[in-house]
């Protein structure tokens, strides 16, 4: 039934003073993944760049032991110095690299894009000589030819297959830097048949068919190897995280990841009480006014005690600078995936399940707390207690403290934040200073959906979306949903109203209201138990839920 989602939009942390883990524990959004990436492309970097040096002293090597007339023999025409280049760049890439094991992930992505450039383009002109040149100086040119073209297509068959299989890299880096290495063989038969006649006459059409056909197959090892490899290093640290100890909390297996964090089930040491672990990207909090901010704010959302909100337990700070926090662990799908798999609930089931939203927002906002990101994916239909149709409100990761000053909000901190589809018209005109009634707005949104299935706007790009929102009256409830009480539908556009003087004041104003629905006796906690058995049996739910959110 419940499945976990793909990306977070947690964005608080806790200050540099709370707990760290026992050891260099995993890094958030894949942070770990990322250094342990950065280290073996440092070390595979170092590695080819030895092999290229090697090869290029092996080259001068076989030009000094030539005859001094027989250029027909040696690789550098006569001119030795046609190879400093690429044994200058082999040389001080392989120091470097050694020298400073620092490096940053893009710094190294650029030393791999200099040295295989360098050596494609050093296999290229000695392809060029080898076929304009050498080749008709032999006393047979045309076998000649043929045979340094199968020759330094070996070249470009070495070099595609150490990039694949010795440079880890994404399917797509792979493919486009194989292809761009493949492409440098080609346009050496073209410029030496430019500059040989004889060779264009003759030999175009064959080498060209000659190095495809002896390249194809290397080629495609390159990639899937590359493509085979990056999934089992990532298998291989995911694996390795699972026997990981962060404090108290032994980690046991993932539960999701998104561009902001990761999200991983985990079991607490002593109470063996499973527990679900945000990891924030420690980018998000590194310079320090952001991070008290962060601070602020987790510990604020410690402090709600409402049953339907999401209960933070912990949080603290790895060693490697990733920031966690601790939440309960909770069995149900999302509201959102409640709507996909079953279609658009009842209105008593809606009113049912957005009055205990509510009650988790009131003591938000008396503590002076603005969630500004409420969507269906961010309510659980929860089983506590053995009862059913608990709504539990999480991902308080946009929240708002409206108790501070406007300058140490976690508004400065990022540039896009909330949930377009659901974003009330002031949140999305970019405004700061937002309150209760645009939690307000976005529970109408909510509420739109789980009676329709589909948000207020939709079909629109971003700009579109956030215009619809600031100008754009809701298409009327009853005309997507005929059998939508009267009522209800009144209490919903009045919660999508553009002024926010002419919504509902408060959450608890929306509770009142929606309880004088007359659909709101249509529901109970003994209709919920009975529409669960007869929905899923006596099987147990298909699985926990991941306490991730919906994509910003």
């Amino acid at each position: 039934m419940s499945k976990p989602h793909a990306e977070l939009t947690a964005t608080f942390a806790p200050s540099p003073e709370s707990a760290t883990v026992t050891h260099h524990g995993p890094a958030a959004a894949g942070h770990g993944f990322d250094e342990e990436w950065r280290q073996l492309l440092r070390r595979r970097l170092i590695l080819v760049h030895l092999l290229a040096l090697l090869f290029v002293a092996a080259l001068q090597a076989l030009s000094w032991a030539a005859p001094a007339n027989g250029p027909l023999y040696r690789p550098d025409q006569g001119k030795p110095w046609l190879l400093v280049p690429a044994f200058a760049e082999c040389l001080v890439g392989a120091a470097v690299l050694w020298r400073r094991p620092g490096l940053s992930l893009p710094a190294l992505r650029l030393w791999e894009l200099i040295h295989f450039t360098t050596v494609a383009l050093f296999y290229g002109w000695l392809r060029y000589g080898m076929l304009a040149h050498n080749a008709w100086l032999a006393p047979d040119p045309d076998l000649t030819v043929g045979f340094y073209g199968l020759a330094s297509a070996y070249f470009f068959t070495t070099l595609i297959l150490a990039y694949g299989a010795l440079v880890p890299n994404t399917f797509r880096r792979s493919l486009v830097g194989v292809a761009a290495i493949a492409v440098v063989p080609f346009v050496s038969v073209v410029a030496a048949a430019s500059a040989k006649p004889e060779l264009r006459d003759k030999h175009v059409v064959p080498l060209l068919v000659q190095t495809a056909a002896h390249l194809a197959f290397p080629a495609a090892i390159a990639v899937f190897a590359a493509a085979r490899a990056a999934a089992l290093q990532r298998r291989a640290f995911e694996a390795e995280r699972r026997a990981e100890q962060i404090g108290q909390y032994a980690l046991k297996r993932k539960l999701g990841e998104g561009g902001m964090g990761e999200v991983w089930l985990a079991e607490h040491g002593l109470l063996k009480r499973p527990c679900a672990i945000k990891f924030v990207r420690p980018d998000l909090a590194a310079h320090p006014t952001t991070a008290a901010r962060f601070a602020r704010e987790v510990q604020a959302v410690t402090g709600l005690t409402h049953v339907n909100t999401v209960r933070v337990h912990d949080y603290g700070r790895a060693e490697d600078g990733s920031f966690y926090y601790v939440m309960e662990y909770l069995d149900g799908p999302t509201l959102e995936e409640l709507v996909q798999d079953d279609g658009p609930l009842p209105p008593g089931r809606v009113v049912y399940l957005l009055r205990q939203v509510c009650g988790a927002l009131v003591e938000a906002h008396a503590a002076g707390l603005v969630h500004r990101d409420l969507k269906p994916g961010n309510v659980i239909v929860a089983t506590l207690g053995g009862q059913r149709d608990v709504a539990k409100l999480l991902d308080f990761g946009l929240v708002q403290d409206l108790s501070v000053d406007a300058d140490s909000r976690l508004t400065r901190a990022g540039t896009v934040l909330g949930t377009p589809a659901y974003m009330s018209p002031e949140q999305a005109a970019g405004e700061s200073a937002l309150d209760a009634r645009g939690d307000v707005y976005g529970l109408g949104a909510v509420a739109f959906f789980a009676l329709t299935g589909r948000p207020p706007f939709q079909g629109k790009s971003l700009g579109q979306l956030l215009a619809a929102h600031r100008s754009e009256p809701p298409p009327p409830l009853t005309d997507l949903r005929p059998d939508a009480p009267p009522d209800l539908a009144a209490v919903v556009a009045r919660c999508l109203a553009k002024d926010p003087g002419d919504r509902f004041q408060s959450a608890a104003d929306l509770d009142r209201a929606l309880g004088q629905c007359g659909c709101a006796a249509d529901w109970s906690a003994e209709r919920a138990a009975e529409w669960w058995q007869h929905r899923i049996g006596d099987e147990k739910l298909s699985g926990p839920n991941s306490l991730m959110a919906s994509p910003t």
